[in-house]
């Protein structure tokens, strides 16, 4: 026995707890809900701010609390643990324990951290319950018990999947569908409004806004059809697989009745994937659905990019829409307004782009039975989704909604465009329409001034001939209309 007198004890030594796993002891702040492995990735993976999105430990948190109950009805598990351990695990996926889950984005590539911190805080939670009514009751143990007959290799995918399609589902289509509608209203206020069309940023044929506007809801609704056909391979999960798709170390039907547990739950129409080995090694669904995302932004900036054309000026440009005037848009130049929603707009469609390059090589880095950089793939769609889904509730509440259109302007504009002369193509032939269109540019004067002084074309047959609202639809059969 050592009769040294122990020194006093400090504060440091009341600020951690000694943890240990298979490497041994590690400290542990305290009042920390987690163990030596989330205290480990702490230490060895200090890259970056970004953390592992919570809507992932969520997903995690689902899919321990389907795990503890199937394993209770396999008789896997003892009732009263696994009812400490669902309880913890609703906790901490109803977002209660948000703060204890502090780790990188940044770490192993298979996500195995991430998910032992959640196996490491829901054994906490858990053992904390338990010990409510039984003072002295065992720890519940993260691996042997919370992570019974699951692997990171086949919770970890099928957590990125459930969170993409529940964000997709809860964020992603109510906001496509409510632009879809803030530009369907448009089209109908715009109907009967004639416009001069352009091709190759260039003066062409007539069109309504009502024709144009209808044009961007059909792109929308292109890209709404190919994301939701790409929904059925997020809702296909990895679970039962494990370590490498064979299903070692877990029951047979495991996989099966955690997802039809979580399916209920969730109400999704989630289901293992027909082929285990291709869930945890492929990252297919989320490359489609993603690309399926990099379509939209690239349609939105289309769309976006013509309103800011066609609202640009107000008097030096084309100014033929008037865009809600938000904020001041300059710090030196007094009533300037910008377009600033749709330069918002833009921006995230770059930075969805831009991530689809990095989910596509990071999906072609699986090696044989791993995909090992799925935590970039999961940051990077869950942070497209986000980005997406708030920028186009904002640019459809602050800037479509407002939109208004110049009619002095756009007929102006209108009367004073040469390429009504394609009106007279079926009457007087493409090489005379032609020459008609060139005097009136090469003299500077009206298309009308310069039919006329062609002797060619009577007022009456020009008026009647280069009506716009004659001119928005194919027309009648007769002479060539090319």
């Amino acid at each position: 026995m050592n009769d040294t007198p122990e020194s006093p004890t400090t504060a440091e030594d009341l600020s951690t707890r000694t943890e240990s796993d298979s490497f041994g002891p590690i400290e542990v702040p305290i009042d920390a809900p987690w163990g030596a492995q989330t205290a480990r990735s702490l230490q060895f993976f200090a890259i970056g701010d970004q953390r592992m999105p919570l809507a992932i430990i969520h997903a995690m948190a689902w899919i321990k609390w389907a795990a503890a109950r199937v394993n209770r009805d396999l008789d896997l598990l003892d009732p009263t643990r696994a009812e400490a351990i669902a309880e913890a695990t609703l906790a901490v996926a109803t977002g209660r324990h948000d703060p204890a889950f502090p780790l990188s984005v940044w770490q192993t590539g298979s996500g195995t951290q991430s998910h032992m911190n959640v196996n490491e805080v829901v054994a906490h939670l858990a053992t904390m319950a338990l010990r409510r009514d039984v003072r002295d009751a065992p720890s519940v143990d993260p691996h042997d018990e919370v992570n019974r007959g699951q692997s990171s290799n086949d919770v970890f995918p099928s957590a990125v999947h459930i969170a993409v399609a529940d964000a997709a589902t809860r964020d992603l289509f109510p906001a496509l569908d409510a632009l879809r509608s803030s530009f369907l209203d448009r089209s109908e206020t715009f109907a009967s409004v004639v416009k001069i069309g352009r091709t190759h940023l260039q003066d062409a044929v007539p069109l309504t806004f009502g024709q144009e506007f209808g044009g961007y809801v059909a792109q929308l609704d292109l890209c709404d059809a190919t994301l939701r056909g790409a929904m059925p391979g997020l809702h296909a999960l990895a679970i039962g697989g494990t370590a490498v798709g064979t299903g070692l170390n877990t029951h047979p039907e495991f996989g099966s009745r955690v997802a039809d547990c979580l399916a209920a739950r969730l109400e999704m129409p989630l289901a293992p994937a027909t082929n285990a080995f291709a869930a945890l090694a492929g990252k297919e669904a989320l490359v489609a659905f993603h690309a399926a995302l990099r379509m939209l932004a690239i349609a939105l900036t289309k769309i976006a990019g013509d309103i800011r054309m066609m609202g640009s000026g107000p008097r030096a440009g084309l100014g033929e829409l008037h865009l809600p005037a938000n904020e001041p848009g300059s710090s030196i130049m007094p009533g300037k307004v910008n377009p600033t929603q749709i330069e918002a707009l833009l921006m995230v469609c770059v930075q969805v782009m831009g991530h689809d390059t990095t989910v596509g090589i990071a999906a072609s880095m699986g090696q044989f039975e791993l995909n090992a950089c799925q935590p970039v793939i999961a940051f990077d769609v869950l942070d497209s989704v986000r980005l997406l889904s708030d920028a186009m509730r904002s640019f459809a509440r602050h800037c479509v909604d407002g939109i208004t259109v110049d009619e002095v302007r756009v007929a102006d504009l209108l009367g004073r465009s040469l390429m009504l002369v394609t009106a007279l193509t079926p009457h007087i032939g493409h090489d005379r329409a032609a020459r008609i269109a060139r005097d009136a540019n090469e003299r500077g004067t009206t298309l009308r001034e310069a039919a006329l002084a062609s002797g060619e074309i009577s007022e009456a047959q020009f008026d009647a001939w280069t009506d716009p609202g004659a001119m928005l639809g194919p027309a009648a059969p007769g002479r060539g209309t090319t």
